[in-house]
């Protein structure tokens, strides 16, 4: 079966969640290429660069030096075309703030609670 996504970048500062997340998109063939990054300031650096075109982002909301409302902020800045990048705001946090907010945000395309589950993927698919 075919991935349905070529690129997925997952930007969360914590390596446990990084390598169950990892491990459910590759067990889902989710994407041919899983990017981790665990600094949402460099993940920005690589999208500015050009250096990876992701078709989907999977972004945590709380995590230090940059919380990923703040990487929206910086990705908003970016000279990319982003008409086809999801991004999915991955978290555990359970603040309706955080959820407002995220639903109020024009990039995002859902909030999912961590961890990622196979019926959640399904759920995002085309």
């Amino acid at each position: 079966m075919l991935a349905p996504y070529k690129t997925c970048l997952l930007i969360d500062d914590n390596y446990i969640d990084n390598f169950v997340t990892r491990r459910v998109l590759e067990n889902s063939n989710f994407a041919e290429q899983i990017i981790v990054r665990q600094s949402p300031a460099e993940a920005i650096n690589l999208l500015r660069e050009a250096t990876i075109k992701p078709d989907v982002i999977f972004l945590d909301v709380r995590m230090p030096l940059m919380s990923g409302f703040e990487f929206l902020e910086e990705y908003d800045k970016l000279l990319i075309d982003k008409k086809d990048i999801k991004i999915f705001m991955l978290s555990s946090s359970l603040d309706p703030t955080d959820m407002k907010e995220s639903s109020g945000n024009k990039y995002i395309t859902q909030f999912i609670h961590k961890p990622l589950t196979v019926k959640a993927l399904e759920e995002i698919c085309p």
